[in-house]
């Protein structure tokens, strides 16, 4: 576990220290004697399946979680205060996987809320100069303003801004920054611009641990990686000295196959058209229609009208026409105060309540099959939605889509904080279902799942840039669809 790569004029006492830490929450052991040195000038990439404990060891390293055995020790801390101050005195800071962000608030006014020692005259100007240097530095050539209403902002400008947050120049400076899945919602571009501030953070003598399911981030950035798996620490070594087949294979998942397998998309045949919207987009039966291009140009609008324009407007449809499936599942996709039974059977409810009353036992049957199916890592249906880690809990919204019997899947970015195993057994299941005639509609900022798709629309500025079929479905020919608009309008 020894760091040899310290940026320049660090400090070489580590950041934060875990010895044997232990992490419970009643009879679930979500953290089993993790040991973990986290020193200046390295990144530590830490990959693991979805309900491995990576977010549970990140909330113990912040202090928001009081390990229940074990040690966790910070630079320069006073024995006397809890770990959450500690941690806020040493320079930890969080970008969570569920964003944190104050939806009614300004960005600037939430810069204000970690910033303790903000001058108290004119401090939305300080605020505001901040917010835009933080943001400048991290995601050069942004369009976000300081002064804007968090609510108003895409899903991706909010990871942004979040990021920006943990990265500005605050009452302390950042040491360690931890990161967990800030990707997620950032088309490629963005995401380098984040890869490349990270390397030059961490040279300068910070650290960072790097949370992603994403293999070709983790070893772009990490110095380290560390493999969890069911709430222990198996693996820790210097990057180099993995491989993406040995990390899954550490992981406890099979390696995915290479890109260049064939999927079988192309043999297959498509039935007629039973989607067509106004601005051009349309879909077949059995289809799988993908929509790219760089966040923000209208993709998850040109979705939301498709499914609101074939959605009932009053109850739900015995014989649903379309069904969703969130990215965003905090704001557009889990009922908070549901259980796990319950936000998994939302879609499928009438069809077990043929006279009003919901016939529990098929109800309890279809869920516990699509447990199973899809992998869902809980002891109990019936336990909140919310005590799932998030990639499980978007594993919940993926079963409640496709146990539904709509012919149109509607899908925002549905992968986000999924595991690669998880992910190829859904890429699996939804090219079953195409060939049983179900139709796809799925935006993705992550090119991987572009290329399962038979057919692309490529957007820019709210607008089709192209549409791309077969072999030109290339992550240069997205590209370049996503920035020829812009090129001729200059």
């Amino acid at each position: 576990m020894d760091d040899t790569e310290i940026g320049p004029g660090a400090d070489p006492a580590p950041v934060v220290t875990l010895e044997q830490v232990h992490m419970s929450f009643g009879p679930v052991h979500a953290l089993q004697a993790a040991s973990l040195m986290i020193s200046p000038g390295v990144c530590i990439g830490l990959v693991g399946h979805n309900g491995a404990g990576k977010s549970t060891l990140a909330n113990v390293i912040n202090g928001r979680l009081a390990q229940t055995q074990g040690q966790v020790q910070y630079r320069g801390e006073d024995p006397v205060q809890r770990n959450s101050q500690n941690a806020h005195n040493a320079g930890v800071r969080s970008v969570f996987q569920e964003l944190s962000l104050c939806p009614n608030l300004t960005v600037l006014e939430n810069l204000r809320i970690p910033y303790r020692t903000m001058p108290r005259r004119s401090w939305r100007r300080v605020a505001r100069q901040k917010m835009q240097d933080a943001l400048d530095l991290v995601f050069p050539g942004h369009s976000i303003r300081p002064r804007a209403t968090v609510g108003d902002l895409t899903i991706a400008e909010r990871q942004m801004v979040e990021i920006a947050i943990a990265f500005a120049d605050r009452d302390r400076e950042p040491s360690l920054v931890i990161l967990d899945e800030p990707t997620s919602s950032l088309d490629a571009a963005i995401a380098q611009q984040l890869l490349d501030h990270i390397k030059r953070f961490c040279s300068a003598g910070g650290a960072v641990l790097f949370i992603s399911h994403m293999m070709g981030e983790i070893f772009e950035v990490s110095t380290r990686i560390v493999v969890m798996k069911d709430g222990k620490i198996v693996e820790d070594q210097a990057a180099q000295a993995f491989t993406r087949s040995s990390i899954v294979d550490a992981m406890g998942h099979v390696a995915p196959e290479a890109d260049t397998a064939d999927n079988g998309l192309s043999r297959r045949e498509f039935g007629p058209e039973i989607v067509r919207a106004a601005n051009g987009l349309n879909a077949r039966a059995g289809e799988i229609v993908g929509l790219a291009g760089l966040a923000g140009h209208g993709q998850a609008e040109a979705l939301a009208r498709l499914f609101f324009d074939h959605a009932p407007k009053w109850k739900p449809a015995r014989e649903p026409e379309v069904v969703f499936v969130a990215g965003d599942r905090a704001r557009d996709g889990v009922m908070p105060l549901w259980s796990i039974l319950r936000n998994l059977s939302l879609t499928t409810l009438p069809e077990f309540s043929p006279r009003v009353m919901v016939d529990r036992g098929r109800e309890a049957n279809l869920v516990q099959s699509w447990k199973e199916k899809i992998g869902i890592r809980t002891e109990n249906l019936l336990n909140p939605i919310l005590s799932l880690s998030g990639g499980n809990q978007q594993k919940v919204l993926f079963a409640r889509a496709l146990a539904s019997t709509a012919p149109v899947v509607v899908m925002d970015d549905p992968m986000r904080g999924v595991d690669v195993g998880t992910k190829k057994d859904v890429y699996q299941m939804i090219r079953d279902e195409a060939a049983h005639g179900r139709c796809f509609l799925w935006y993705s900022t992550e090119t991987d799942e572009i290329l399962e798709c038979d057919r692309v629309f490529v957007f820019r500025a709210g607008q089709i840039a192209a549409e791309l079929t077969g072999d030109e479905i290339t992550e240069e020919s997205i590209l370049h669809a996503s920035f020829e608009m812009q090129e001729a309008a200059e």
